[in-house]
């Protein structure tokens, strides 16, 4: 599934209606810090911290053209499970993304703080190239950093190394994380739902801002790790990409 940038261009957007005077203010430039999950919690469910992306966006804005810069961050962490017919693969994929509060005068410029689950998987859905038939299934009440939220879980069909896989898809509310906004999202096949699922719920209520940025593995795609529940995690840093919300390669796995 190719990806292009999730929630990355919102709070740009939401600047617009800000027009020239940001600049006059020293506000012109916003970003937000990596988030992740505990590392106990991570050991538990199984799911290796694959990378942490800087996603930038710049935007021209205003009669003056005034050039606005937003930078998010996406903590991306995948586990190996069984996918049927195509075997042991990295099939399930939690996400952590952070994007900057921006406020004025008591007023909050970044759209995300008010984004529902369903406009949330919107984005998400038009953000990745194979994920469709995108159905609202159940909400659920979940604690994200001590914030009562709300968890949304959709049912949609994913291509993955070709084939069409049946998924569950998991988005949580915004809260607050420090002076960023914070989203989370959990994929994983469908017919895993019964093991997978209590999994992607410890993993929203294990989201730290005291995230190891040492503890990327960079083994990300859609190989199979040999039958281990996860990855060897044997680190070789960050994944640091930069984006100005177009179309960026990717490969076949799950939301990558």
């Amino acid at each position: 599934m190719n990806r292009r940038t999730v929630l990355a261009g919102a709070g740009a957007a939401g600047l617009a209606g800000l027009s020239g005077c940001l600049g006059l203010i020293g506000m012109d430039e916003h970003e937000s810090s990596p988030a992740g999950v505990e590392a106990d919690t991570r050991s538990a469910t199984g799911y290796d911290q694959i990378g942490i992306e800087e996603v930038v966006v710049e935007r021209e804005v205003g009669p003056l053209s005034e050039e606005i810069s937003v930078t998010n961050y996406k903590t991306t962490h995948e586990k190996a499970v069984d996918m049927g017919p195509l075997g042991r693969q990295r099939g399930a994929v939690f996400i952590v993304l952070t994007t900057p509060q921006v406020s004025l005068l008591g007023r909050e410029f970044n759209p995300v703080e008010e984004m529902s689950a369903t406009e949330l998987m919107e984005l998400v859905a038009s953000n990745y190239d194979g994920l469709g038939d995108v159905s609202p299934d159940e909400e659920f009440s979940v604690s994200i950093l001590e914030e009562e939220t709300t968890r949304s879980r959709f049912t949609g069909e994913a291509q993955f190394d070709g084939a069409d896989v049946d998924v569950d898809v998991h988005v949580s509310e915004a809260v607050e994380a420090g002076e960023d906004l914070l989203v989370s999202i959990g994929v994983y096949p469908r017919r895993l739902r019964g093991q997978e699922e209590d999994r992607i719920v410890s993993l929203m209520e294990s989201v730290t801002t005291d995230v190891d940025e040492d503890a990327s593995s960079g083994d990300s795609g859609s190989d199979g790790d040999g039958g281990n529940e996860s990855s060897d995690d044997s680190g070789s840093g960050n994944e640091t990409n930069s984006s100005d919300g177009n179309e960026s390669d990717g490969d076949d796995g799950i939301l990558n």
